[in-house]
């Protein structure tokens, strides 16, 4: 069963992010009426509120739950129980309220984050539950995850439609590059950057660079989102990535290429390095409603930097 989204009313928590805005281009690229998508703001829309997720969920067809508290290893640090406790409430709160309100059908982005820690590479759905997650973002993992079994927990009691799609890292323009809660590309695009204007002879970076991480261009992502929104319906939870494994060590060379810096890189090797390998198996999402990455990662990091200096303060 696919969806025509020309009927629909869509709410999209998170809409007016970095994500969310393309989702919400992808969605009316796809045929949904823009005039009947409906965006949340964190200012006005508290959804850690319970009577707030019961008023945004009235009257809606679809719900894109893009919402999240979250944050690169630094912020998962300082701040666990927050990231924790936001999360979860968010979601459980709002598919409760999708649930009770009647919406048709409920797309949870849940986070690479909730894969063991020691997980066989390339990441299979099946092996999500054969672990405790990496340590410093534990407590946002679970939290995410927990939402995958309440949506499988409504299907089962109550025949409720809710699907569960597991991006990797994202990245792409208007990502957040502010230096406290930034994912690990804006960071080393904002660092590198900075160093430049200054007229640094280094860059320090965090950890050894031995890890190795896969990033999903937020476009393509976007339109992940929506082909499973129109075309998936099962239980279980899907891969959205790209199958494209790099060092962080060979990700700092290329930006320094990219942005011609050509300073000394100082791994700082007292910090953190994460999780020691992420790089997803993507056959489900290609099977299951015919996804497959489109932007090659040198130019979407080239449209990256790009914004990036346009945007620069």
């Amino acid at each position: 069963m696919t969806l025509d989204l020309q009927t629909k009313r869509i709410l999209v928590t998170g809409g007016a992010g970095f994500l969310g805005r393309q989702v919400i281009a992808q969605l009316v690229q796809a045929g949904a009426d823009n005039n009947k998508i409906t965006v949340t703001r964190s200012q006005t829309d508290d959804l850690r509120v319970l009577a707030t997720c019961q008023r945004v969920a009235e009257h809606q067809d679809i719900i894109i739950h893009l919402a999240a508290h979250v944050g690169g290893i630094g912020l998962n640090q300082v701040k666990p129980g927050e990231l924790f406790y936001d999360n979860l409430m968010m979601g459980v709160q709002l598919i409760h309220s999708a649930y009770q309100a009647g919406v048709e059908k409920f797309v949870c982005v849940g986070t690479i984050c909730a894969y063991p820690k020691f997980t066989p590479v390339p990441f299979k759905e099946n092996d999500l539950w054969n672990g405790y997650p990496e340590e410093t973002n534990a407590p946002y993992g679970i939290a995410k995850k927990a939402l995958l079994v309440q949506l499988q927990a409504y299907r089962q009691q109550y025949n409720f439609n809710g699907i569960y799609l597991l991006p990797v890292n994202l990245y792409g323009p208007e990502d957040n590059f502010k230096p406290d809660s930034s994912h690990v590309i804006p960071a080393l695009i904002r660092k590198v950057h900075e160093a430049q204007q200054r007229g640094d002879k280094q860059l320090p970076v965090w950890g050894d660079g031995s890890p190795t991480r896969e990033f999903l261009y937020s476009e393509d992502a976007a339109r992940g989102i929506v082909m499973g929104t129109v075309g998936y319906n099962d239980a279980e939870p899907v891969n959205l990535g790209t199958g494209y494994e790099i060092s962080i060590r060979d990700l700092i060379s290329l930006i320094c290429e990219l942005m011609d810096f050509d300073g000394e890189i100082v791994y700082q090797t007292d910090k953190p390095n994460g999780q020691p390998r992420r790089c997803l198996d993507t056959e489900r999402a290609k099977k299951a409603f015919g996804f497959t990455a489109q932007v090659d990662f040198t130019q979407g990091l080239k449209n990256t930097i790009a914004w990036y200096r346009q945007n620069a303060s």
